[in-house]
């Protein structure tokens, strides 16, 4: 169950039932070996822990997993390799506390690999700005945890209007986690790629969220909220699109309007006050 009933007291003395998100934690083994504790809503365990491996660069290809098993009884996952991954340990020495709902954590290594990526280039990947609202609209009427009981984040992979794979977690780290596993998990097509693709988070863009989508090679994002400093200058470096405060027919573009065909709403005429 995503969420549970709980009695609550309004302001006004009212009692009533409502919803609330279930948060429970999930430990991540790789080879026995503990790797981190992440807090979920445990909808994808498995992609999430196979999106968390591959954006924290821990295993370097899906072909490396022999097997993922959840154990909700004990609040585990382990993950099974064939031979061992990588130097996990010194890949996980330097770790960095962002702000990711739940205290996500990103390996220091990663900052120093970014400016490797490679992005289409913004003749081939673009947005019109009707899409957007589309996209907006989508966004609004997805049937969602959020929607019955809040305090969760949304994510969404769109191609064009089309809306992939959409999901809710208590982190929005752990929503595109869940989403990167899902594009691994469809590597075998052109689901898996991610440069004709649009990610959507209802959460703000921080440096670990513009991050995530630039290694899943997606160059246009999207957020309901707003962007950070650190995630406004690496995007701009990669040569991404951000798009913040999106809501219906609204929006603000940062940066990347390369990307952007813009479709202007016509100007409101200005607003006359007549003083009695």
């Amino acid at each position: 169950m995503l969420t549970r009933e709980v009695e609550v007291q309004d302001e006004f003395g009212q009692r009533r039932t409502m919803h609330i998100p279930n948060e429970r934690p999930l430990t991540i083994y790789v080879d026995k070996r503990e790797i981190v504790t992440l807090m979920t809503l445990g909808a994808a365990p498995e992609l999430l822990v196979l999106g968390y491996l591959r954006n924290q660069q821990l295993v370097e290809s899906l072909d490396d997993v022999e097997s993922v098993t959840v154990d909700w009884d004990v609040g585990a996952a382990a993950v099974k390799t064939f031979g061992g991954g990588p130097d996990i340990d010194a890949r996980t020495a330097r770790r960095i506390v962002t702000t990711g709902c739940g205290q996500g954590t990103m390996f220091g290594t990663l900052m120093d690999q970014i400016d490797s990526v490679r992005l289409p280039p913004a003749a081939t990947a673009r947005i019109r700005q009707s899409t957007l609202q589309v996209l907006n609209e989508a966004m609004r009427r997805t049937d969602s945890v959020h929607r019955r009981a809040g305090s969760v984040h949304g994510c969404a992979l769109f191609r064009g209007t089309e809306m992939l794979t959409f999901v809710e977690d208590v982190g929005r780290h752990n929503a595109i986690d869940t989403i990167a596993g899902w594009m691994w998990m469809n590597s075998g097509s052109s689901l898996g790629q991610g440069g004709d693709k649009v990610f959507y988070t209802t959460g703000r863009l921080t440096s670990e969220m513009v991050t995530k989508a630039a290694q899943l090679g997606v160059p246009i994002v999207i957020s309901r909220n707003g962007v950070t400093q650190m995630g406004y200058e690496l995007a701009t470096r990669l040569g991404m699109t951000l798009f913040g405060r999106a809501s219906q027919r609204h929006f603000i573009c940062y940066c990347g309007f390369d990307r952007f065909d813009a479709e202007p709403e016509p100007a409101r005429p200005p607003v006359h006050v007549v003083s009695g």
